[in-house]
């Protein structure tokens, strides 16, 4: 998930996998696979950046053993 401000201030969290594209107009919108568009305070680029660390936390770091209490 990346986090987006609307323009009242709020912020939202977007399912980064689910952006389909991101167009300044001059403002903001992101449009999902879903054809819902959100008007969004960060720059195109910005929403972009936060797309591209998404994408690489997500699927280049090495998953991590989680260990429970009691198992060793």
């Amino acid at each position: 998930m990346i986090k987006l401000t609307r323009f009242d201030g709020s912020v939202v969290a977007v399912n980064a996998e689910m952006v389909k594209f991101v167009e300044a107009t001059p403002d903001t919108i992101v449009t999902l696979t879903s054809d819902q568009k959100l008007l969004v305070l960060e720059t195109v680029d910005e929403v972009i950046e936060k797309v591209i660390e998404y994408k690489r936390l997500a699927y280049t770091s090495q998953p991590q053993k989680v260990v429970r209490s009691g198992e060793e």
